[in-house]
């Protein structure tokens, strides 16, 4: 069996599993294999005669334990594999609190809270403490206390360190230390822990009970971690407790997929491991069986430009393939019909859809690219999320417009009457509900006409519903008279929904304001697309919510077993592999983010653009726009500084852009100059004199600018209409998609947006966006 074992291996692979006496780092470039690795060594330890209870091994998903065990069983048929340590961090530490619950103070039967379960009693002890619960949202209390529950920090300790106290009260949080007590302790008294007591809890164990402690490190004779780099300080201390008797201990995984600090990851534990096991041997597998050299040389040559790594040069035994491509757009839109097109070019040479994936650095992006794959019928899968008209946040503000066109609808009332919370429980709904029903009438027409209906709330409650339905009624109002983007901005802004994202400070929060902002700007461009079609210039809301009804109808008949190309977040990519990646919005601000201040925090975004290169076995393309509209106006994108740093060997930069021009100027924090300058950026990356700063630097401003609306050499304003920079001309003959061919009488600029008119020669005058026009010239 042995001999069986390494012919199944390469060199590097193999001496990794060889060593089983002492501590060792196996650092593990993308696609060299790990997991085979690990799942040898394990067959290998118990073929040397360890016993499978004796070994312990840590893995981060459930998918990868159980792939694992079964592989093992295949090797090792009949030898009690069944018995290994096998499973994710917070398995284990179940398993062994269950054993060892009585010293805790729980029964071995107690109950594991889900993040639904932790928020909902956080909600009733605000609400015992008679706490504002806009201030303390369940979101951010539960962010604050599974961090510190991570940190390994006690409420008695949470209450007492200053640097903790002095943010809460940065946050007006003054009694977050008096939630986070009573909240263990209600936890207790229901003989339930929530995901993060299950470390926590563990750690404690080992420390309070050196007898404990002793018994599973005699049990745990080696130990194994997959994805190491990924682990936090909770887990990096139960291991290091578990391995301090026998010393032999095995780590795998990449320091350059370190990408999940936001979740506590501490990438310094794979890196500082040798100096914690000076002893160790450090083993490279740096063969990469997924991708071809261009791929894998592209990938080297980004992350080269990260300081802190362990350094490695992965290379491919295939071909060298194809180099990376650039897919250069104007706008957001146009870089998804760039994809679209190349999708199908894609599919023309066999290439299977289930074999895609579009990747992005937030969840909000995919709204356009759903729309646009909509368009060319090309069938998709938003993986690991919901489709972008499906989010929570996205549904609610749509069931207020949806109430607004058709005050009968009965769903969306009940859905969004208390939400954001303004004090309406279920029971007030549920009387609400059963007025109508005796009276056989619309619950919309209780809520106007409570006191015809007989509706038995007290005086507080009437004031609540008239609030609301003051609200609707306004909102009704400005329905008549305004169009769908105001319309839709007015409710959102006034019922609380925006501001009650914006507010939220987490990452999920964080995630739902863009969301909100992304489908304004879906909504606008809807509007921009439809004044192209015909000539009205009030576009109703109901005319969207129809578009969006037939959308998501046929979403919800597709066949899920059909080809997709799947969409997800790169974060979400991890692991993952495919034939075809598109890495799309790549810009300053967006990737790396704008959030990102520190070198630190741009050395794990550049990881994350690894990871993403790194997904794709046989053809890349990276992806940006020069302008987007977010946050309610366009905003001129510089490309990512990311895309310099790549090797002009294994990238397609189009020639056209490198036209050597000098970068002389000066940025001071305002920036008069107009779009070719932004062009100009991307021409002169990689040179001396490069706006971005350099990898000496500590801090970074995000390099996306607002443009002045005045552009440089503007030559007249007529009204707030303004010279236009464009490629057009007056007097040029063009054709249009719908309205064929015509002249052009005019280009301007207005409200930041180049627009053009044209004399078509059967449809008459018309006035359009350059960005969404799509002309040709005859």
């Amino acid at each position: 069996m042995t001999t069986d074992i390494f012919s199944q291996l390469n060199d590097s692979q193999a001496q990794a599993v060889r060593d089983i006496t002492g501590p060792s780092l196996v650092i593990a470039g993308a696609g060299s294999g790990k997991t085979r690795v690990l799942t040898y060594k394990i067959a290998y330890l118990i073929e040397q005669g360890m016993k499978p209870g004796n070994i312990l091994a840590l893995t981060f998903t459930n998918k990868a334990a159980r792939e694992m065990q079964s592989r093992i069983e295949q090797l090792l048929p009949g030898r009690h594999t069944h018995y290994l340590w096998m499973g994710t961090f917070h398995h284990i530490c179940s398993r062994i609190l269950r054993v060892e619950a009585q010293n805790m103070g729980y029964t071995r039967d107690f109950t594991i809270y889900d993040t639904d379960d932790t928020k909902n009693l956080l909600k009733r002890i605000v609400k015992d403490l008679k706490l504002d619960d806009k201030l303390y949202k369940a979101s951010t209390l539960y962010n604050r206390i599974s961090a510190a529950k991570n940190a390994l920090i006690s409420p008695r300790k949470y209450s007492t360190d200053h640097d903790i106290t002095q943010r809460d009260q940065q946050a007006r949080l003054y009694r977050m230390a008096e939630i986070y007590a009573e909240y263990n302790k209600r936890l207790k008294a229901s003989n339930a822990m929530d995901f993060d007591d299950l470390l926590y809890n563990t750690n404690v164990l080992l420390r309070d009970f050196p007898d404990i402690l002793r018994k599973y490190q005699e049990i745990f004779q080696f130990i194994l971690v997959d994805e190491y780099q990924d682990t936090n300080f909770s887990q990096y201390l139960i291991v290091r407790k578990l391995a301090e008797l026998h010393h032999r201990i095995c780590v795998v995984g990449d320091d350059a997929q370190s990408i999940y600090s936001f979740r506590g990851a501490n990438i310094y534990n794979i890196l500082n491991f040798q100096q914690q096991y000076p002893e160790s041997k450090l083993y490279k597998l740096e063969q990469n069986y997924r991708s071809t050299q261009n791929i894998v040389s592209a990938a080297n040559s980004l992350i080269s430009h990260n300081k802190n790594q362990i350094p490695k040069q992965v290379y491919s035994m295939g071909n060298d393939g194809e180099v990376l491509h650039i897919l250069k757009a104007d706008t957001d839109t146009e870089e998804a019909e760039l994809t679209a097109r190349n999708i199908v070019k894609l599919q023309r040479r066999d290439i299977n859809l289930e074999n895609i994936a579009m990747l992005y650095r937030t969840n909000a992006q995919s709204r356009v690219l759903e729309q646009v794959l909509r368009k060319y019928n090309i069938p998709y899968r938003v993986y690991g999320g919901h489709s972008f008209y499906q989010r929570r946040e996205i549904k609610d503000a749509l069931a207020y417009m949806r109430l607004l066109v058709n005050n009968r609808d009965e769903e969306s009332l009940t859905r969004i009457i208390n939400v954001p919370a303004r004090g309406i429980g279920p029971t007030t709904v549920n009387k609400i509900l059963l007025a109508a029903r005796q009276y056989d009438v619309p619950a919309w027409h209780v809520l106007l006409n409570p006191m015809q209906y007989h509706l038995d709330v007290n005086a507080g409650t009437h004031k609540k519903l008239a609030a609301f339905t003051q609200l609707i009624n306004n909102a009704i109002e400005d329905m008549r008279t305004n169009d769908a983007y105001n319309v839709a901005k007015n409710i959102l802004e006034h019922s609380g929904l925006m501001a009650d994202a914006a507010a939220d400070d987490t990452p999920e929060g964080i995630s739902r304001h863009e969301n909100l902002q992304e489908l304004l700007t879906g909504i606008h461009e809807f509007e921009e697309q439809q004044r192209q079609i015909n000539d009205e210039q009030t576009i109703l809301l109901s005319d969207f919510l129809s578009t969006v009804a037939l959308q998501t109808d046929q979403d919800d008949k597709e066949d899920d077993q059909s080809e997709k190309v799947t969409m997800m977040t790169i974060h979400a990519a991890k692991g993952l592999e495919y034939d075809v990646i598109f890495v799309l919005g790549l810009e300053e601000g967006l990737f790396p983010s704008d959030m990102s201040q520190s070198e630190d925090d741009v050395e794990e975004e550049r990881r994350l653009f690894y990871v993403a290169i790194t997904r794709a076995k046989k053809y890349c393309y990276l992806g940006f726009a020069a302008q987007r509209f977010r946050n309610g106006k366009t905003t001129f994108c510089v490309p990512s500084r990311f895309l310099s740093e790549i090797d002009d060997k294994y990238i397609d930069k189009p020639q056209h852009l490198f036209r050597k021009q000098s970068f002389t100027r000066q940025y001071s924090g305002r920036y008069d100059y107009d779009f070719e300058d932004e062009l100009d950026t991307w021409n002169n990356i990689g040179d001396s004199h490069s706006p971005f700063p350099s990898q000496t630097s500590t801090t970074y401003t995000p390099a996306t600018r607002q443009i002045n609306k005045t552009p440089v050499g503007s030559a007249y304003v007529k009204g707030n209409r303004q010279q236009a920079q464009s490629s057009f001309t007056a007097g040029m003959r063009v054709c249009h998609a719908v309205f064929g061919k015509g002249t052009i009488t005019d280009i301007y600029t207005e409200n930041d947006n180049v627009k053009i008119e044209i004399m078509f020669d059967e449809g008459g005058k018309k006035t359009m966006l350059e960005k969404f026009a799509r002309l040709t010239v005859e």
